[in-house]
């Protein structure tokens, strides 16, 4: 493993600015940098770069991180590959922490990251094992090369096998990792045994879950998944993504099709850019993480009745994310077919060339409605409107929603304002573009400023500052671990701060702090913030601390009263219960 003491001195001496500058060219704009953001296609620069911060942000995709980050998504490495490449472009070595072989190794319980990652190589450890999961692979026209980069593996039959892995096979670790599974007599097993298995990876390269293919077609189900868990949810993530950004990237465009050996196989034979849904339909999520990686987004589904119903799933379940820059459509193999054995089939110049005729979303969207739909009477028009409408209504891309309602007003012999005023549709005017956020000054921001300040220069922070900070909100957690931090780390980036905080504070706070940090204003004089921020944050609570006093010695009879307590009462114009 790397030191963490050494991730944190290389983000010190890395300038994100030298690293993204030469993969996208960076312009000056004012005290930042900007450009056309790399991980989307936009005409005018959205995409920032601060010098100070350490970070990127893209204000058009939500795109942001550090340089670590930035090198993950636009080169498609992992997280420990890039801490090697940033250390040699500033001429660092990275260390390895290292056990005394003289000391017994701890007994230590794996967390899930480290479970599944323990797991994924004894996998992959089995499969040279296996001579006939080898001939399956083989079978499939799988060759050792892809199989090794998407790090396939293979679960032996047998029920206990991961025990020879992990020495606490009782741990609840494996079980909330699904991993393992425990019957109702309290006995313990593997959840996936004889089945070829496909790692699931994070952005960042980390396996967060597994999918596993049978062997023997007689056995069922055919694919099985992890349970959802903490680090893995379905409707979130794509099978294969991790991989494909740079292919996706470089095609310009994404494949979403519906099995692990679909993506393998077609990766086999030049084509990339596929990944595939978890087991689930396509939701917002998969459509917004595919956003990040390009505009134009392909749906390849079997011709047969199973895959139509999963294209109109996946249709519907896009229509919530979709805007005007972004091309979605749908291609149908024919029925004997999936995308696996038309690739093998046909080759990829043929697969391509079906891609590029993929019928696009409102046609889709047209053809399934009127299907079955003569469009003749009455009756088929109003039916048709009433099938229509919700979808219309799910619309809010101005320009796609105003052509689709044109179409349908169009087939149904109506006039779009006839249309929208029987159907009562909401407007399409066009959201005005939000100005970028300032640093607020609200009180319910006071701790997040006081946060944002010391981040910025944690030379600013105090200790004083903790003996009267006392509260356990999750605001007030958040400023101490913040102040706590910078004393250690006077001198560091902010960068190097948030990743400290990381470990200390919950994901979703430390998220909207990063939102904050993004939208931080530069210019302000930051020493002179910090003051305003602490003196408004002790009258808080010196207000507090008057009200809780003064609550407690109202319930005192006058008799009981100290002189300070009198005084207290007199200043404050309260009076203490008659006894």
């Amino acid at each position: 493993m790397i030191p963490e003491s050494f991730i944190q001195e290389l983000l010190n001496r890395v300038d994100i600015v030298d690293v993204i500058d030469k993969c996208t060219p960076l312009k000056k704009a004012g005290a930042n940098y900007s450009a056309c953001c790399p991980f989307h296609n936009e005409k005018s620069p959205s995409f920032t770069v601060s010098p100070t911060k350490q970070f990127y942000h893209c204000f058009g995709c939500g795109a942001h991180g550090t340089a670590v980050g930035f090198l993950m998504e636009y080169q498609g490495l992992s997280f420990v590959e890039a801490i090697n490449e940033l250390a040699r472009m500033v001429g660092m070595i990275v260390p390895q922490e290292t056990r005394d072989p003289n000391k017994p190794a701890p007994k230590v319980v794996l967390g899930l990251q480290e479970s599944l990652q323990e797991a994924a190589q004894y996998y992959k450890t089995e499969l040279k094992k296996s001579p006939r999961a080898i001939d399956y692979l083989k079978g499939r026209g799988l060759s050792g090369h892809v199989a090794a980069k998407f790090q396939v593996g293979y679960a032996p039959a047998g029920w206990q096998n991961l025990q020879s892995v992990f020495p606490h096979y009782e741990s609840e670790t494996l079980s909330v990792a699904g991993l393992v599974v425990e019957n109702e007599q309290g006995r313990r097993y593997d959840r996936f045994r004889d089945r070829i298995m496909f790692p699931i990876h994070d952005q960042k390269g980390q396996v967060i879950g597994f999918g596993g293919r049978v062997i023997n077609p007689e056995d069922t189900p055919k694919y099985y998944n992890s349970p959802e868990t903490p680090l893995f949810q379905k409707g979130h993530e794509l099978y294969g993504l991790f991989l494909a950004r740079r292919a996706i990237r470089d095609a310009g465009r994404a494949l979403v099709v519906e099995g692990y050996m679909d993506v393998v196989a077609l990766a086999q034979y030049g084509i990339e850019y596929a990944v595939a849904a978890l087991g689930t339909a396509t939701t917002p999520f998969h459509i917004a993480k595919l956003m990040r990686q390009t505009d134009e987004v392909v749906f390849c589904f079997d011709g047969d009745n199973a895959g139509r119903t999963a294209a109109w799933r996946a249709a519907m379940n896009a229509l919530p994310a979709l805007t005007d820059g972004l091309k979605l459509s749908f291609l149908f193999l024919p029925k004997e077919h999936d995308p696996d054995s038309y690739v093998r089939e046909f080759g990829k110049e043929k697969f391509e060339s079906e891609i590029k005729t993929a019928m696009p979303l409102s046609q889709y969207i047209l053809k399934h409605l009127s299907e079955d739909n003569p469009l003749q009477s009455q009756e088929d028009k109003v039916r048709f409107l009433n099938e229509a409408e919700p979808i219309m209504r799910q619309i809010s891309a101005p320009r796609s929603a105003m052509y689709l309602r044109k179409k349908v007003a169009e087939l149904a012999q109506l006039s779009v304002d006839e249309m929208q005023s029987l159907l009562k549709l909401p407007g399409l005017n066009k959201t005005p573009v939000q100005a970028r956020p300032k640093l607020t000054r609200t009180t319910n921001s006071l701790y997040k400023r006081f946060c944002l300040t010391m981040l910025m220069q944690p030379a600013l922070a105090s200790k004083d500052d903790l003996l009267w900070i006392v509260g356990h909100s999750d605001d007030e957690i958040l400023l101490r671990q913040t102040i706590e931090t910078c004393l250690v780390h006077p001198h560091s980036k902010p960068v190097v701060i948030m990743r400290e905080l990381e470990q200390k504070v919950d994901a979703k706070i430390m998220r909207e702090l990063e939102h904050e940090l993004n939208a931080l204003d530069e210019t302000l004089n930051l020493a002179q913030e910090l003051v305003g921020a602490r003196q408004q944050l002790q009258q808080i609570y010196l207000h507090r601390n008057e009200n809780e006093l003064l609550a407690k010695i109202s319930e005192k009879p006058l008799s009981a009263l100290t002189d300070g307590e009198r005084n207290l009462l007199k200043s404050l114009g309260s009076k203490p219960k008659s006894k």
